[in-house]
């Protein structure tokens, strides 16, 4: 059966033999995405084009408006005025429908019309926000056509005093509340009618629609056959006042007093009329374009149909339209226009033609725009946009008839007719429709925009030219209308958004704007030259490696910080080998993972590889990873050590007591299950502490930034910058920007000790760590004559470098003598007769220099304790990783120095940095 959550780019690959594919039972996988929108023939709906489309348009275009409002219209506009109105509306109608007609033939329409369009072009958010106003937009142009129809009434049959005709004729009451009294009872008329259904008021609606030709071919016959008349008009409110009008006939006096505005005040509301106030009651003959969209779930084939009969509908109403101004301007003088605006019935061949014409057509267009109100209601119940508000709009009678969602629009509509004039409110109802038809243009715009290949409608006679010309008209028209509508209509519609993006479920309609942010991404990635590329603008782009982030949610949190506005990509290593598994185990993985970012609130991509071992896959994804100018350019690792990792899973409510199901198919227990138990104290490692540091000389080598991070899950941020811990007053992020490795080999200038004072500063940069202060630690030895130079050097790039940040002074006497103890003294930085000054290019490489031998258990230790000493008030430690060594045989020794610099010593982040990232020029 065909549903609302069907896509709109259907198929209908099954519905001409109704059969499905061999293999493929009701209970078939897939078979709601391709199967569901073939209807059964006995089952869909039968409405051609003509009686579908054709005939509901044209009788709610021509609505009230041809027969009560052509001379209203004229009257105060003037002849020249009026054909600018009418060609505006119809210029704004005519672009609109070339979008619809787009929209319409790249799939298969279903009910809802234009809400449907909108909802499944530009996503659910837009389309529950302009369908609702497009609902709402049809709700009081019920309202107004009611309201036509009882003016009509009590034109005829109205009490007037010295009204001229037989007394009887004019017997019923006039006022408010008598005028409501009839509106809420032809209201209940048009209840009873809808009730039985769209097919018995589509037939019925036929014979309406050759009432009303009939009725407009005796109106043109009149303008030939009837002489000259003088009439006597008086009004309820008028006093004694009576108005002489005047039928002259085909007379060029006529016409030349017709021609130029004359705005004056409306006798039925007693308000000043204006350009934009006639406008607005004219345009609600044109408003009728989307009667056949509304009937998309009655049609046998919308596709074919809402082009067709929406364009003949046009032309035919526009040509009838045009020839009545003519008539109208040629024929009757202003007098006639003004005071009485349903002078047809006056100038005749027999008056009850027109009266009959008015009461078919006003009732026509009441139930017309009452179903078509209704189809809405009930496909925005269907999607559940609105929850428990519109939920009973979807039950439906055994015939399909949405009779709950009908008698929501009747409750609405009779709240409308307390305005109790047609011309009170006319402007919010052009304001509306106008807003829905600016929605239709805009949709397909984005289509044309996006360049989808599936977007390939059947109607050509468009382009992005005549959306933006239709979007822009619409705009210009509603404030110039009322500004004050106008505003209001958009704020409702920007909270209606609102409300949607945060309260509706996940659609499978497909969104627009992710077309959109495809296509200007592609765009914007071809002009990001990697050649073009300046350390100015550098900024970090993280590759972040995990192996179960049950044990790393902090670390994966602490590098969002650190990204500032970068590429952040979670990689993973999945081992395994495509030969020997049936398909790709790899892509079911990755709704889990982006599941994972949403629950953590961090702006990362996820990239998942299958390889045989960690560093393969690793290498891989260092080689592979982004696109274009956006390329990670730091590798963020985990610490490798024995510890035994906390679950994080455990702890976070968000993934014990939040949300059950994220709308992609994920809820907690799914995630709990996918992500494996965190590693025991027993539990194998995926990788050995040789190939662990292969990773590290591997990305260095490939020109990579190397990040480790270990003892972040003890880095408690809520507790640290709460405001009951004094908002971080006092909390240190502390750098060491020395190799305390080889304290011997590099100074505080070079390349590695400049990227992790940059890291630092970006850190510091984050909103939520600015509290913190930023320490820089400078080891001197109290036999070093120079520190004072070395801090005022410091001071002087700090300063350079726009770093705002503390530097402490470390004696470290004991420690360096345990450094000396065990190799030869050597010419160093700080010793008066022996320093040698290194230049920003040769200095990575002196840093980088491990000589592990030379470096004694004694001495990390002292290093470890001296860190630790000085991280009284410290949430993170910046320190300078050295290189690997050369020889692979060194790689464990190696890992065990690191092992011994940062035992114990809370969250720490070793960072060795091989790119310029500072600059000091502008």
């Amino acid at each position: 059966m065909s549903t609302e959550s069907s896509p709109l780019l259907n198929y209908r690959l099954f519905s001409v033999t109704g059969e499905l594919p061999e293999g493929e039972g009701p209970g078939a996988q897939g078979e709601e995405s391709v199967c569901s929108v073939a209807t059964p023939p006995e089952q869909r709906p039968g409405l051609n084009t003509f009686f579908g489309v054709v005939v509901p348009t044209v009788l709610s275009m021509f609505s009230i408006v041809v027969f009560m409002r052509i001379g209203f219209v004229i009257g105060h506009a003037g002849f020249l005025q009026a054909l600018l109105m009418l060609a505006v509306a119809y210029i704004i109608i005519t672009l609109t429908i070339l979008s619809v007609c787009a929209i319409s033939t790249n799939g298969a329409v279903q009910g809802g019309g234009a809400y449907f369009m909108i909802s499944r072009t530009l996503g659910p958010e837009f389309g529950g926000s302009i369908g609702l106003m497009f609902y709402l937009a049809n709700v009081c142009a019920c309202g107004v056509y009611i309201l036509g129809l009882v003016e009509a009434i009590l034109d005829v049959f109205g009490k007037i005093s010295g009204a001229p005709g037989p007394a009887g004729l004019h017997a019923l009451p006039q006022g408010y509340w008598f005028s409501l009294l009839y509106a809420t009872g032809l209201l209940l008329l048009c209840l009873l009618v809808c009730l039985v259904g769209a097919e018995i008021y589509s037939k019925a609606s036929f014979l309406i629609f050759l009432v009303v030709t009939i009725v407009l071919l005796t109106i043109l016959v009149s303008f030939f056959a009837v002489g000259p008349q003088h009439f006597n008009i008086a009004h309820q409110d008028g006093g004694n006042v009576t108005y002489s009008g005047s039928f002259t006939g085909f007379n060029e006096s006529t016409l030349r007093g017709n021609l130029y505005e004359q705005y004056s005040r409306d006798y039925t509301t007693n308000t000043m009329m204006s350009f934009a106030t006639v406008f607005a009651i004219l345009f609600n003959g044109c408003t009728g374009i989307m009667a056949g969209s509304n009937m998309s779930g009655e049609l046998r084939d919308p596709s074919v149909s809402i082009p067709k009969g929406t364009i003949i509908a046009v032309g035919y109403t526009f040509f009838i339209y045009l020839l009545l101004f003519f008539m109208v301007s040629f024929t009757c003088d202003r007098v006639l226009l003004l005071q009485d605006n349903g002078f047809f019935r006056r100038i005749n061949v027999w008056p009850p033609f027109v009266t009959i014409g008015i009461y078919s057509t006003s009732l026509s267009a009441s139930m017309s725009s009452l179903i078509g109100a209704s189809r809405i209601l009930h496909a925005l119940a269907k999607d559940q946009l609105f929850g428990v508000l519109t939920a009973p709009a979807k039950i439906t009678s055994k015939s399909g008839n949405p009779w709950v969602a009908v008698l929501y629009t009747w409750a609405l509509v009779q709240l409308v007719l307390f305005a109790g004039k047609l011309n009170t409110i006319a402007g919010i109802v052009t304001v509306f429709y106008l807003m829905a038809y600016a929605a239709i243009d805009l949709a397909c715009l984005a289509l044309e925009w996006a360049s989808a290949p599936n977007f390939r409608p059947t109607f050509r006679f468009f382009s992005w030219h005549t959306c933006v010309l239709g979007l822009v008209s619409c705009f210009v028209m509603m404030f110039l209308i009322n500004a004050v509508y106008t505003s209001a209509s958009i704020v409702l519609m920007l909270l209606l958004l609102v409300f949607i993006h945060y309260r509706a479920p996940t659609s499978s309609w497909g969104y627009i704007s992710q077309a959109l942010i495809f296509h200007q991404v592609r765009k914007y990635l071809l002009l990001l030259d990697v050649r073009k590329e300046h350390v100015k603008f550098w900024r970090p782009q993280i590759l972040l490696m995990v192996a179960n982030p049950r044990a790393s949610c902090q670390l994966i949190k602490f590098i969002n910080d650190l990204k500032k506005g970068g590429l952040y990509v979670l990689g993973h290593v999945e081992i395994g080998d495509l030969d020997t598994v049936p398909s790709d185990p790899i892509q079911p993985q990755y709704n889990f993972w982006l599941s994972l970012v949403d629950r953590l609130n961090v702006k990362a991509f996820v990239d998942l590889t299958l390889s045989q071992s960690v560093r393969q896959g690793a290498q891989h994804l260092l080689r592979i990873t982004g696109l274009g100018g956006m390329k990670p350019n730091t590798l963020v690792l985990g610490f490798y050590d024995s510890c035994t990792p906390e679950d994080y899973f455990l702890q976070d409510p968000a993934f014990r007591d939040g949300l059950e199901n994220d709308h992609f198919g994920v809820d907690n227990s799914a995630l709990q299950a996918h992500f494996p138990p965190v590693r025991d104290r027993e539990g194998s490692k995926a990788l050995g502490p040789s190939e662990y540091v292969s990773l590290v000389s591997d990305a260095l080598k490939m020109g990579k930034n190397v990040c480790l991070g270990r003892y972040f899950h003890l880095l408690e941020k809520g507790a640290l910058f709460g405001k009951g811990q004094g908002q971080g007053q006092g909390v240190a992020v502390d750098v060491w920007p020395l190799n305390l490795l080889r304290p011997d080999s590099a100074s505080y200038v070079d390349v590695c000790s400049l990227f992790l004072l940059q890291m630092a500063c970006i850190l510091n940069m984050v909103p939520s760590w600015r509290a913190s202060r930023l320490l820089i630690f400078l080891c001197v030895e109290s036999g070093d004559d120079g520190w004072v130079r070395k801090e005022a050097k410091l001071r002087e790039l700090l300063g350079k470098l726009r770093i705002k940040a503390s530097i402490k002074i470390v004696a470290w006497d004991a420690v360096a003598a345990l450094h000396w103890h065990n190799q030869p003294r050597a010419a160093t930085p700080g010793h008066a007769g022996g320093e040698t000054e290194r230049t920003l290019a040769d200095a990575p490489a002196a840093a980088s220099a491990t000589h592990l031998g030379r470096v004694s258990e004694e001495y990390l230790d002292a290093v470890n304790q001296l860190v630790r000493s000085q991280a009284l008030h410290t949430a993170v430690s910046f320190l300078y990783l050295p290189r690997p060594p050369a020889d692979t045989a060194q790689y464990e020794r190696y890992l065990e120095q690191l092992d011994r610099v940062t035992r114990d010593l809370g969250p720490s982040l070793l960072i060795h940095g091989l790119t310029p990232v500072t600059c000091t020029e502008l």
